[in-house]
């Protein structure tokens, strides 16, 4: 009987208001159990980009990551954002470790061939040190991963979050029961995106296949479902998605995805 170990990720939406993050870290510093934390920062980037001077540029909702603009993600999300964050949880006393996936090799990445578009200095997973990151599990410490890995020849590259966090999840599935919960705005997957309690609660393949056919599956959230979707093939128990909520008992208004 594996021990279990819970993986949150949250987004731009949470770390841009204080209220908000700070309401989300006390619920995560009241979860039990083993946990890593992942998190983004493109629209704190974004902002910051802009006060350097720097355009932001985007091609289907993703960054297009040049040398400046990864020295600007660099010091955002591994920087400022990070550090807020572990500063914060160590005053909930979590004893939190910031990490990119350069640290201790944790999550190496290959950069994106150029096909269509070049997305310059961004990159795809192709291994997660689990073992290493157990380590720092196991002496009790509770790893917080920014949106960064690299590429072992000393590259750093921007990397979608929520891949990350799916990687992860399958990486740790080898030693522990794992649980992925994407925390965003909504309370979950929504029928009709006007109405926020039209939650789907739950979504199978099939349930997948009927909502990508009516067209309720769209966008950024097609992204998201297929990294669930493979996370559950390779080895991750349980996925839920919903606003924070979920990490308390008391809510069951989120969607739980499985095979």
């Amino acid at each position: 009987m594996k021990e279990k170990l819970s993986i949150i990720k949250i987004g731009g939406n949470i770390i841009e208001d204080e209220t908000s993050l700070n309401a989300f870290l006390k619920l995560f510093s009241n979860l039990e159990g083993k946990k890593i934390l992942v998190h983004g920062g493109g629209r704190r980037a974004t902002h910051i980009a802009s006060k350097l001077g720097i355009e932001s540029q985007m091609i289907n909702g993703r960054r297009i990551t040049d040398a400046e603009t990864l020295e600007v993600i660099t010091m955002v999300y591994g920087g400022l954002v990070n550090k807020n964050v572990v500063a914060k949880l160590q005053g909930l006393n979590i004893d939190a470790i910031g990490l990119t996936g350069a640290d201790i090799n944790s999550i190496q990445s290959v950069k994106r061939p150029v096909k269509d578009v070049d997305f310059g200095f961004v990159g795809d997973v192709e291994n997660v040190a689990h073992k290493s990151i157990d380590k720092l599990i196991q002496a009790n410490f509770t790893p917080i991963f920014c949106a960064i890995t690299h590429d072992g020849n000393g590259q750093l590259l921007n990397t979608n979050a929520d891949t990350i966090t799916s990687q992860v999840a399958i990486g740790m599935s080898k030693l522990y029961e794992t649980s992925i919960y994407y925390c965003f705005e909504f309370n979950g997957v929504l029928e009709d995106i006007n109405d926020k309690n039209s939650v789907v609660k739950h979504i199978d393949t099939n349930i997948y296949k009927d909502l990508l056919a009516k067209g309720i599956i769209v966008d950024g959230m097609l992204p998201k479902l297929e990294n669930c979707f493979n996370a559950l093939q390779n080895g991750v128990s349980a996925i839920n998605m919903g606003n924070t909520e979920m990490l308390t008992q008391e809510n069951d208004n989120f969607t739980k995805i499985t095979l």
